[in-house]
């Protein structure tokens, strides 16, 4: 099977100190994205939201849950979904940087399909929901 990789990047108003509440508050997910659960199944240490923390999020019939593996606030998470999609391997760093006095919001992630074919779709969708949570990020940041 073939690694897909996604990239998505948005920028932010606000700085990167916000930028980085918003992200790393799992438990608040579902007050700024159309996610219905996000909550900590297991917390981190030494943060709630920090290295080990095992994160459930839902929409629909669509649960997954996702580990956070590395956390070096307020610039970069590093996470790897442990269930709830047809792939393997799903690793996802996202990195804030300071541009002028916001951010800039990059979001890597890669994987592999569990079914041959469906790389590129499952590539598709990932960018197209990724994206579309780096930018509410960036908007909610500029608000809290």
């Amino acid at each position: 099977m073939s690694e897909q990789r996604v990239l998505v990047a948005a920028r932010s108003d606000a700085p990167v100190e916000r930028v980085w509440a918003v992200l790393a508050d799992a438990r608040r997910w579902r007050e700024w994205t159309p996610l219905r659960t996000s909550e900590l199944e297991r917390e981190g240490s030494p943060d709630p939201d920090g290295v080990g923390a095992l994160r459930r999020f839902g929409a629909g019939p669509v649960r997954t849950r996702e580990e956070v593996v590395e956390f070096e606030p307020p610039h970069r998470l590093v996470y790897e979904m442990r269930g709830g999609m047809p792939i393997r391997g799903y690793r996802a760093e996202v990195t804030l940087t300071p541009w002028g006095a916001g951010t800039e919001i990059a979001w890597r992630s890669r994987f592999e399909p569990l079914i041959p074919g469906t790389g590129a779709l499952l590539r598709v969708l990932l960018r197209a929901i990724v994206g579309d949570l780096a930018r509410r990020m960036a908007r909610r940041s500029e608000r809290v």
